[in-house]
């Protein structure tokens, strides 16, 4: 059989597919087993096309299931950054809550022990004069 080949664009993905272009006589209806080789030819690029589509198809969805994907991922990386982030500012002020707290505490109690101090130096300096007219019972005060 004399055949030429033929090279067709299909439109939808940009792929080529070897399609026979068929002779006079295929075209007049010579037949091979009783089926007209259109008719057979049809049913296969029909059957490529349709595999092609379902692929491609398939191919789309996987496409869409990666893109909703790194969407989903990059939504849950923003969103933890985001719960780090207060939750570290959370942490630093309950941080310097405590320190400030505790350093009051002890400024508090740095100024009692001062007082007690002076409190005892005057209890001291009495208690010096009182043994002092204890031992010197003549001095007059």
């Amino acid at each position: 059989l004399d055949k030429s080949l033929k090279m067709e664009e299909e439109a939808g993905n940009g792929g080529s597919h070897k399609r026979m272009k068929p002779s006079d006589e295929e075209e007049n209806g010579d037949s091979i087993n009783g089926m007209g080789l259109d008719a057979t030819e049809n049913e296969e690029t029909e059957t490529k096309l349709v595999a092609s589509d379902e692929m491609e198809l398939n191919i789309a969805q996987i496409l869409d299931k990666i893109e909703s994907f790194t969407q989903t991922v990059s939504n849950l990386l923003d969103t933890g950054k985001t719960m780090f982030k207060e939750l570290s500012n959370e942490f630093e002020e309950r941080l310097i809550m405590i320190h400030k707290e505790y350093v009051e505490k002890w400024q508090e109690e740095i100024k009692e022990l001062r007082l007690l101090d002076a409190s005892n130096e005057e209890t001291t300096s009495l208690l010096h004069n009182a043994r002092f007219l204890i031992h010197n019972p003549n001095i007059e005060p």
